[in-house]
């Protein structure tokens, strides 16, 4: 047994662990409960609360509602549209609700859970009562290799219960940091969580938030870090009740592409702000995650100084100091300056690097439309740039497939703070099929994109089933009906049609977004990983991430920013070096085609940029590869010291 696992025969110490917040319901050391709400555009505000043991309330309004057993408490009215209710009688477990001028009855924003899904009463937690073990402290950035994964398609039963029991293959393959898609509750049974509404509430379809908090400690217990994709740039479409009694959410000057701008630089937007930052703290701190993936931070518009991004990364660094948390950014304009910030004492980790994948892409498929237009020309040259230097790309407005109107080139970046990815949800759920690279790349060039990915300075992140090439798609898919499905269908044509052909070329109707079965269809098949393919993959990817451990890991502080290059070798060849302190520098060669290219012309060994390199020592090779012939998808690495 795993010395970590809870079975081991000396029990853990352990704490309790709440954050505490401005808002939402809290239970009283003394007894009872504060509930308190910002409803800044509401006359009169009342607290609905349901007798003990009345469940489940999965309408809050409709005919049928005033004979459900509820009570009403008079709020009191407190400076700055703030309303405020003490019930000495309620604790944990009280369903609850808030009526808003007496008619409409809305679900608590700042919910710690909705067992009825967001349109049904919220439900009181304590949550101190789960016990969190003590000797936790998180892991360096420099030893993260992510996987991100979506619960509710992860297992069959697509739940934290049935998620944790995979988490010791994960450990043993090589995974140290686990990347949850976005759990905030969202309407319906399934989806892929990006359009939540009530952003303090795990979904209900996934599991009790006890149950998510045993799945974060378990993880904890195997050494794997757990982050979570949070979403802060817009609230989906239904279930969202803001706008009837805090209008001032919302902005009235900035667009997004994905519904109303949030208001966080205008006349009342403090409460806003603090709404937003006290989430990334609560889930840090009451579920003990270990980092934050800030979804599109491009589409968070804010005029102030410091910005909320740079407000909520500092308030984190400042709150959390007796653990490592890390916090990662997603923007579609390769905004870097947090990052370049990194190196002065910046508090931003990393982010998602698209072009990495983008320009992979291009190389294993020749597939050029679409977003993949900026990659189409000269891709092995734009992929050693980007293997090099990170970001290939910045800035430029974008057409209607998502392709920059011109290309201005990104300064160097620091390689740690780059996430480069063979797939993500976003890369199979934009094609209308949802092929994972697996099904769109030739078989024989996966080996080497995969060792591409892990074994560089950069830090890999694998998309779950990847590391035993599961055969099934990532669809999009949401649980909406009428009007809101039809137009997401319509939406997704319309956005993505340049990627409705299937990879093997069958042409014809995609899966319905919002039908159970393209849910259904995007699950696991996890008896696939225990077929021959299926072990010999995780086996390939067990010794890569091994090689990456005794390679790149120990040298992740020694990197010499800006000092890295490359040199073509024809148009489908390059070497390049990473450069280290003292010297150190680690050579990689690669040749992606499918031709040999015999007796390569090597950089020039006497040039003074492209110095001899003494002791050298190859570590790992992939295909065939050595002084006379370069094998079709082949690449080499090796250390050495340049003179």
């Amino acid at each position: 047994m795993n010395a970590r696992d809870p079975g081991t025969a000396e029990a853990p110490a352990t704490r309790s662990q709440a954050h505490a917040m401005p808002f939402g319901a809290t239970v009283l050391a003394e007894g009872g409960v504060r509930f308190r709400l910002w409803a800044p555009g509401a006359q009169t505000v009342e607290l609905a609360v349901w007798p003990a043991g009345h469940a489940p309330i999965p309408a809050l309004n409709g005919p049928d509602a005033a004979s459900d057993g509820r009570a009403f408490h008079p709020a009191m009215m407190e400076p700055d549209g703030w309303y405020q209710v003490l019930l000495n009688d309620a604790g944990t477990g009280t369903r609850y609700a808030w009526r808003i001028d007496g008619g409409l009855v809305v679900p608590d924003p700042a919910s710690r859970f909705n067992p009825d899904g967001v349109h049904g009463a919220s439900c009181v937690l304590d949550p101190r009562g789960f016990a969190w073990d003590t000797g936790w402290k998180g892991r360096p950035w420099a030893e993260a290799v992510i996987y991100e994964l979506h619960v509710g398609t992860f297992t069959a039963e697509g739940t934290y219960a049935a998620a944790e029991a995979k988490l010791d293959d994960l450990a043993a393959t090589g995974i140290t940091a686990l990347e949850l898609m976005p759990l905030s509750a969202f309407p319906g049974d399934f989806g892929w969580g990006y359009d939540g509404v009530l952003p303090y509430a795990p979904h209900p379809s996934y599991g009790t938030p006890d149950e998510l908090k045993h799945f974060v400690q378990a993880a904890h217990r195997r050494g794997l870090m757990v982050f979570l994709d949070v979403v802060y740039n817009h609230f989906g479409p239904d279930g969202n009740y803001l706008g009837a009694y805090a209008p001032q959410f919302f902005s009235k000057v900035h667009t997004n592409p994905w519904g109303m701008s949030l208001n966080f630089d205008r006349e009342d937007s403090e409460p806003v702000r603090q709404f937003f930052i006290q989430n990334a703290l609560f889930w840090l701190d009451e579920y003990c995650f270990d980092g934050l993936r800030l979804d599109a931070i491009h589409a968070i518009v804010d005029d102030s100084s410091p910005d909320v991004v740079d407000q909520m990364a500092q308030t984190i660094r400042q709150h959390i100091a007796n653990r490592r948390v890390h916090i990662v950014l997603e923007n579609e304009n390769n905004g870097h300056e947090r990052l370049q910030n990194r190196a002065a004492g910046g508090v931003i980790d990393a982010q998602w690097n698209d072009d990495f994948h983008h320009v992979m892409h291009v190389v294993l498929t020749g597939e050029s439309n679409g977003y993949y237009q900026d990659y189409g020309r000269d891709p092995v040259g734009l992929l050693a740039r980007a293997l090099a230097q990170g970001f290939l790309w910045e800035g430029s407005p974008r057409t209607p497939q998502h392709a920059r109107t011109s290309l201005r080139e990104a300064p160097a970046q620091m390689l740690g703070s780059m996430v480069n990815f063979l797939d993500n949800h976003d890369q199979s759920g934009n094609r209308a099929f949802g092929e994972r690279m697996n099904a769109q790349a030739p078989e024989a060039t996966m080996p080497v994109a995969t060792a591409l990915t892990l074994l560089s300075p950069a830090k890999p992140m694998l998309f779950f089933g990847q590391e035993f090439a599961t055969t099934r798609p990532f669809l999009y898919f949401a649980d909406w009906t009428g009007d809101l499905a039809r137009a997401v269908h319509e939406g997704r044509l319309r956005d993505f049609g340049h990627f409705a052909q299937r990879a093997d070329g069958y042409v014809g109707d995609p899966p319905p977004p919002c039908e159970r079965g393209t849910f259904e269809a995007s699950k696991l098949d996890w008896r696939e990983s225990a077929n021959e393919v299926g072990q010999d993959c995780r086996a390939f990817f067990s010794r890569l991430l091994a090689v990456r451990r005794e390679w790149f890991v120990p040298r992740a502080g020694h990197l010499r920013h800006g000092a890295h290059a490359w040199r073509m070798v024809g148009d489908r060849s390059f070497v390049l070096r990473w450069r280290y302190e003292d010297c150190e520098a680690i050579e990689l060669q690669v040749h992606l085609e499918d031709r040999s290219l015999h007796y390569p012309r090597l950089p020039p060994a006497e040039e003074s940029d492209w110095p001899a390199l003494r002791d050298a020592r190859t570590f790992f090779t992939v295909g065939t590869m050595d002084e006379t012939c370069w094998g079709p998808w082949s690449a080499s690495w090796r250390w050495g010291r340049e003179d």
